[in-house]
Parts: C-alpha cells; sequence; structure tokens
C-alpha cells in the first residue's frame, strides 16, 4: 500500500457505513486536509489561464483558454484511467506500477488522493500550454496532453513516489527526495516542453533572419497578475498536501511555500537592477513563480533561511533563463522551460544541499542531481518524440495564414474581444474594412 493509499484510509469516518470506531480524528482531519487542498490545486488551472492568456496576443486569448480548460479534463480522464495505475500500482522491479488502474468501488477512501494526484497529472500537463502557445493546433495539443499523463509523467513519478518500503521506485529507494513535484512535476513538464518547442520552431516574426530577437508583447498584463496570484494561493494546497499525516511538518511547508514566492520577487527584481533594465512586471511575476517551483522539492525538508536562498537563486534564474533560450532561438511565450523546468531543477539539488540537519551532504546532493537530470532527459527525449511524431502523422503546428489571423477564429470560431477585433477579424477574412 503507498502512501497515497494510506492517506485515503483517514476519509473511512465521513463515508456512509463504515464505522467512525476504525478511524481516529487525526486521520479525519488529514483527509478532509488533503481533499482541501486539491481543491487548492485545481484553483491552479485558472491561475495558469489567465497568467497565459495575458501573456499571449489577443488574437490567441480564447485559444489559451480552451487549451488550459480542456487539457485539464483530458488529463484527469486520461490519469484516472491509466496514469495512476503506473504511478501508484504494484511496483515491478521499481519501474513502473502494474495496478490500480480505473480505480473506483464504492467506499474505498483511497479515491480522495487519486483527486489529489489528478490534480498533480493536470498541472504537468498545463504547464507545456503557455510554452508552445499561439501556433500549436488544438486537436494534436490535446493528443499529446493524453500522452504526458499517462506515459511521461506517470513513469517518471512511479521512480520517484511508487512502490512501497520495501519494493520502492528505483529513485525513491536511493533516497531521492521531492517534497510535492519540484521534479516530478515541474522539471517535467518544463522539459517536455522543451522537447515541443524545439519540434514546433519559434512564432512567426518571433527572430530576426540575423537572429534578433523581437518582442511579442502580451495583450493583457493585469490578467497576467491575477493569474499568478491564483498560482500563489494554490502552491499552499499544492505543496501543504504532503505534510505527513501528524501534521508536525506542515507549518514549515506551508511557511517555506509563502516564503518562496517572496524570495523569488525579490531575485528577479535584483537580478533585473544588476542588468540594468527595466523592473518588468512580466519578469518579477515569473521571478515569483520561479521562486514557488524552487522550493517544490525542498520545502518539507528546508529550514526556512534556506528556503528563501534557493527561492532568491529561483527568482534569478526565471530572469536569466529565458534569455539563454532566446540565443538557442527557442521561444517560450511564457518563458515555462526557464520556471518550471530550470528552477525545478536548482530547487530539487538545493533540497540535497540545505536538508535539514545534514547539510551539504555529498552523498545526497549526488542522488538529487541524479534525479534531476534523468527528470530532465527524460522528459525532453520523450517529449521530443511525441511532437515529433504527431507533426509527421497529423501535423502539430497551425498554417501561417492560421497563425496570422489567430487561433481563437481559426481553431475556435470564436473571438476574445469582439467588439475590438470585429473589423480586424473581418478585413482578414476577405472582406472590407
Amino acid at each position: 500500500m503507498t502512501r497515497w493509499h494510506r492517506w485515503g484510509l483517514a476519509v473511512a469516518a465521513l463515508t456512509p457505513g463504515v464505522a467512525c470506531a476504525q478511524t481516529s480524528a487525526e486521520e479525519i482531519v488529514h483527509s478532509v486536509w488533503i481533499a482541501t487542498c486539491a481543491g487548492l490545486v485545481l484553483l491552479m488551472q485558472p491561475g495558469f489561464a489567465l497568467l497565459e492568456s495575458g501573456f499571449c496576443r489577443a488574437k490567441n486569448a480564447v485559444n489559451v483558454i480552451m487549451k488550459n480548460f480542456t487539457d485539464c479534463a483530458i488529463a484527469s480522464l486520461a490519469y484516472w484511467a491509466v496514469g495512476f495505475g503506473l504511478m501508484f500500482g504494484l511496483s515491478w522491479n521499481g519501474m513502473v506500477g502494474t495496478s490500480d488502474f480505473f480505480p473506483g468501488g464504492g467506499n474505498d477512501t483511497s479515491l480522495v488522493n487519486v483527486l489529489y494526484q489528478t490534480f498533480f497529472a493536470a498541472t504537468a500537463a498545463t504547464i507545456i500550454s503557455g510554452a508552445v502557445a499561439e501556433r500549436v493546433r488544438f486537436m494534436p495539443y490535446l493528443v499529446g496532453t493524453a500522452i504526458m499523463v499517462c506515459v511521461i509523467y506517470p513513469i517518471y513519478g512511479a521512480w520517484v513516489w511508487g512502490g512501497t518500503a520495501d519494493n520502492p521506485g528505483w529513485l525513491r529507494g536511493m533516497g531521492f527526495l521531492d517534497t510535492a513535484g519540484g521534479s516530478a512535476v515541474h522539471v517535467i513538464g518544463g522539459f517536455t516542453a522543451l522537447g515541443a518547442l524545439v519540434v514546433l520552431g519559434p512564432r512567426l516574426g518571433r527572430f530576426s533572419r540575423t537572429g534578433e530577437v523581437r518582442e511579442i508583447p502580451g495583450h493583457n498584463l493585469p490578467l497576467a497578475a491575477l493569474g499568478a496570484f491564483l498560482l500563489w494561493v494554490g502552491w499552499l494546497g499544492f505543496n501543504g498536501g504532503a505534510a505527513d499525516p501528524d501534521f508536525k511538518d506542515l507549518g514549515v511547508i506551508v511557511l517555506n511555500t509563502h516564503l518562496g514566492a517572496a524570495a523569488g520577487i525579490v531575485g528577479a527584481m535584483l537580478t533585473l537592477a544588476i542588468h540594468r533594465r527595466p523592473l518588468l512586471m512580466s519578469a518579477v511575476l515569473n521571478g515569483a513563480l520561479g521562486g514557488l517551483v524552487a522550493i517544490t522539492a525542498g520545502a518539507k525538508y528546508m529550514d526556512p533561511g534556506f528556503a528563501i536562498v534557493t527561492s532568491l537563486v529561483g527568482g534569478m534564474i526565471a530572469v536569466v533563463g529565458p534569455a539563454m533560450l532566446q540565443r538557442m532561438k527557442i521561444d517560450d511565450v511564457v518563458d515555462a522551460v526557464s520556471v518550471h523546468g530550470f528552477c525545478g531543477m536548482w530547487g530539487t539539488i538545493a533540497t540535497g544541499m540545505f536538508m535539514r540537519d545534514n547539510l551539504f551532504d555529498l552523498h545526497r546532493i549526488g542522488v538529487q542531481t541524479l534525479g534531476t537530470f534523468v527528470a530532465a532527459g527524460w522528459a525532453f527525449a520523450i517529449g521530443w518524440a511525441v511532437y515529433k511524431l504527431l507533426a509527421i502523422t497529423i501535423g502539430v503546428r497551425a498554417s501561417t495564414e492560421h497563425e496570422q489571423r489567430g487561433l481563437d477564429y481559426t481553431e475556435h470560431y470564436e473571438i476574445g474581444y469582439g467588439e475590438f477585433m470585429a473589423s480586424r477579424t473581418h478585413r482578414d477574412l476577405g472582406g472590407e474594412a
């Protein structure tokens, strides 16, 4: 029985027909907390949707919202059917689960944890959405989402969190630590996105023929800021749900999470100031997210001072990472690869460096580094292969004409700002202005 199944037992007293005497008050409270955290993690989906749509152009706002809205649905169904079993079923040689597919069954109290883990899978899939925005076709993107939550995410998750104490996933057996998915969710999501971006190529006009970077600003930064605030709130449940049943570590987890966002903001502003760049709100928002990502792996294992250091560096990485990718002509609309992939790698390694009562232990740092690079390599390789196969078979990149007109109309026959864009859309479709 995995830790997710054990947590589920605590719901027994809340289920009709189950004797309350079999369940302690502590277990009941913990179960309610896990259900609450699941709701907070779901709140991150509208956070991503608003952030990504705000960073995109107005002509693609509906498309971005639709991708976030529907990939949550596709990811939930696919993970329930296949992904959860591969991740948390009976482990085969520490590699992959072989049971618990299509979980269900009346009063099975472990289902609260299926729900919680489902939203983790949806988060990993949604990371890709913002990176590939404004040029990916809608239906192939959903196919990629299904593969993400049925293969890429759950198999690595089985290595990190799967199995039991006697038969753990192979990284878990080595002592690899990840509180709530710094590697399993964020590195996996970020580097799968990188593989997809290599296949897709940049948006039209993003880079000149001489390699000059052309800015394509988002259409609604206040909307993006609202999304970042929602993500900040949701992250308390994202990390907080990993607390032990006795809640002794809950305080440090949620405090580290909040301080992580704050330190990420400061790290981003310091980096902008050092490089004598304007204090861009878009960069500061990503700094907050970079700080949150950086502390996700180590939230349970670090003291607050080291959590601040970890997230401060995460905020810096969120600012400098995009410039490195731009030099490689990688066009990431929301800088998801830097925020989730690079900051997730740093935070997971930092967990080994700053672990409470075991600072700078070389063996633990080595294990954390191994697990981090395994995540990045696995996600990039499979992500690239999946999107390359989609490109060869059904086509994944929108046509030049559709990209110019905007995916709102060409993919969904709706536009997000009807009155503002009506004359422009009519002219693009061949009518008179």
